[in-house]
């Protein structure tokens, strides 16, 4: 073959290509019966889900920008994100002091040793953050650490944020004179008109010769709702505009750990920082535990969403069990407790006043208990017997509660099944009707994790498509179905941040942004009515779905098209039984040039929801649903 003609042929299968591309499907029938209600959409269908991998918590929603603060990432190579500091010719070393620290938790610090310095040449250490420190102008941040000086004479520690590249002090503060006891110094740093910047540290200077040991540096932006020890303001309001109905936590292999000893361990979460030991998380790094028990209890009153507690069952990853019986009972003992925290009158129980005596005396509304997490992973065959020990103590203290059992059970009938799903969009695509013929009179069907595994760090749209299509089967099935909540939630995107692919919102120290799959979620939230009505389909194809629910209180129908392929898709949608249909309405559009496409930290609006009007609209109307788009079309009756 020639040059000339195979260029020739190369441009003619272009152009047929594209042709193709853009040409129009066969019409799709829609018909909807909107005075026919199959059944109720559960009220808390969709939720959120969390755990810490990818640095979710630390170095993510949680506000803390100090990394290693308690000085427990350290080997061979020295103490992590930690360095010297030092002016002139002042000399410092510093070493892990394994003997020495503020608290029984807490019984570790970082003994620095001055050998040379005086007030104009400080010694001392600077911290480098979770990739950078987030500097703003005209903003004021909370520090404080633990120190003790090696006699009463060392003077103060002077803290000061520092840009990484000009040397330029963004502000700065002075602690008390150190003493030769422990104690926590406090100390507030306000910036002027600085840069706004992720290219800082935070940097501990003394003008004093001798050793001085500290332990717990912490420093804090504004929190969301300025609550103290609180969350990242940008990704809490992603959170909120996700418009979720509950949280479940405090996770999944967050919750077990790789051993027991490594389990989330709530109790060890609860009062002063400075008290709680920190653990190793699963994925391979420590946990601050600033986020404990009641930072996530606080963190669904901040939404206004309900928590769905998991109570650890006796498994942790690596496979060590407590099979049931009398050495079970101390772990269902400790979910009782657990529950009484979350529950418990302040004035009438231990736990209830013990969350009281921490500044929450209000308990927090309870309706679901998850007992344990992927137990299908235990081969020991013990979780029959594992979740019936703790469904029975549970019960007869706590009749009420609906309770969450994670692997099928064969004589224990639960309240609900936790199912988790992982797939590619098109097994999605041959998955919706998966439910469409499952027992009712089953158990009720949690989908606790679930997630288009396509595009890293964050999804791209082709998997924002199988999640929508997913969506639309899960609305379906709201009534079985009573809750569902993407997994994993968050990733901070920088090199070393990412443990697993294709999450829903991304970050680094500065800024956020939610991936195609964030917005898919989002609007399926937002628009969500409360009955599923009748609805047939014809002509719709192998990539296409739907999904139509009613609000007839609010006088409104949302109905959501899902165009997963190449070209647009005509549909004549037909609707009866509904009185008067406003001739407006919204349409709500989510769309990308092809399934690729996605958001990046540095794109991250390249993709989002675009709200348009509606016209002409009737009983009976015409509509072409974008190549590779997501839709509602939101419609107002009377």
């Amino acid at each position: 073959m020639s040059r000339s003609f195979r260029a020739g042929s190369l441009v003619l299968a272009a152009i047929a290509f594209t042709a193709a591309g853009t040409a129009q499907s066969p019409k799709a029938t829609l018909n909807i019966q909107l005075d026919k209600p199959l059944h109720a959409v559960s009220p808390t269908l969709y939720g959120l889900m969390t755990e810490e991998i990818n640095y979710s918590y630390d170095g993510g929603l949680y506000g803390e920008l100090v990394r290693n603060r308690t000085f427990h990432d350290h080997d061979w190579s020295g103490t992590a994100r930690w360095d010297l500091a030092h002016t002139g010719d002042a000399e410092v070393t510093m070493a892990i002091d394994d003997t020495d620290g503020p608290s029984e938790a807490l019984s570790r610090s970082l003994l620095l040793d001055i050998k040379q310095a005086d007030p104009a040449n400080q010694a001392g250490v600077r911290n480098e953050g979770y990739w950078g420190m987030a500097v703003r102008p005209d903003t004021t941040y909370k520090g404080s650490f633990y120190a003790k000086g090696e006699t009463g004479d060392m003077g103060p520690v002077h803290i000061t944020l520092v840009n990484d590249n000009s040397g330029a002090v963004l502000a700065s503060a002075t602690s008390e004179s150190l003493t030769a006891g422990w104690q926590k110094y406090e100390f507030t740093l306000k910036t002027g008109k600085v840069e706004t910047s992720s290219e800082n540290h935070l940097q501990l200077t003394l003008g004093h010769t001798g050793k001085v040991w500290l332990s717990l540096v912490s420093l804090f932006p504004p929190t969301y709702k300025n609550r103290e020890n609180g969350n990242r303001i940008d990704i809490m309001e992603k959170l909120a505009a996700m418009h979720p109905q509950f949280l479940r936590l405090p996770g999944g292999n967050y919750l077990e750990g790789d051993t027991i000893e490594e389990r989330f361990d709530w109790k060890a979460t609860l009062g002063p920082l400075v008290d709680r030991p920190t653990h190793r998380s699963p994925w391979n790094y420590q946990s601050s535990d600033g986020l404990g028990l009641l930072e996530f209890l606080e963190w669904t009153e901040d939404l206004n969403i309900k928590p769905v507690l998991a109570v650890y069952a006796g498994y942790s990853l690596k496979g060590a069990h407590v099979p049931p019986g009398p050495g079970l009972q101390s772990y269902v003992n400790d979910a009782l407790d657990e529950i009484e925290f979350v529950t418990g009158d302040a004035n009438s129980t231990k736990w209830g006043a013990a969350r009281a005596k921490l500044g929450h005396p209000a308990p927090f509304p309870l309706t679901y208990v998850e007992i344990g997490n992927e137990d299908w992973f235990d081969r020991s065959g013990s979780y029959e017997g594992r979740y019936a020990q703790f469904y029975k103590a549970i019960k007869a203290k706590y009749p009420q509660l609906q309770l969450i059992a994670t692997a099928p059970l064969k004589r224990t009938k639960p309240d609900v099944i936790d199912d988790h799903y992982y797939k590619r969009a098109d097994e999605f695509f041959d998955f919706v009707k998966h439910y469409d013929d499952a027992d009712r009179n089953g158990p009720k069907i949690f989908v606790g994790e679930w997630a288009t595994r396509e595009g890293s760090p964050t999804t791209n749209f082709g998997a924002a498509l199988g999640d929508a299509a997913w969506m639309t089967a899960m609305e379906r099935n709201s009534d079985l179905i009573v809750m569902a909540s993407y997994a994993p939630l968050f990733v901070n995107v920088n090199p070393g941040g990412m443990q697993w692919e294709s999450n829903l919102i991304g970050y680094n120290a500065l800024s956020s942004y939610g991936a195609p799959s964030y917005y898919a979620q989002s609007m399926f939230a937002e628009y969500l009515g409360t009955e599923v009505p009748a609805s047939t389909i014809e002509g719709e194809g192998h990539r296409f779905f739907y999904s139509v629910t009613r609000d007839s209180a609010k006088g409104k129908v949302y109905l959501k098209l899902v165009n997963a392929t190449s070209a647009p898709k005509p549909v004549q949608i037909n609707m009866s039984g509904a009185g008067t249909i406003s001739a407006s309405g919204m349409l709500i559009s989510l769309s990308a040039t092809n399934p690729a496409e996605t958001n990046t930290i540095s794109a991250p609006t390249r993709i989002v929801p675009e709200k348009t009007g509606l016209k002409n609209l009737s009983s009976n109307f015409s509509h072409t649903v974008p190549a590779y788009a997501v839709q509602v079309l939101e419609i107002s009756t009377k």
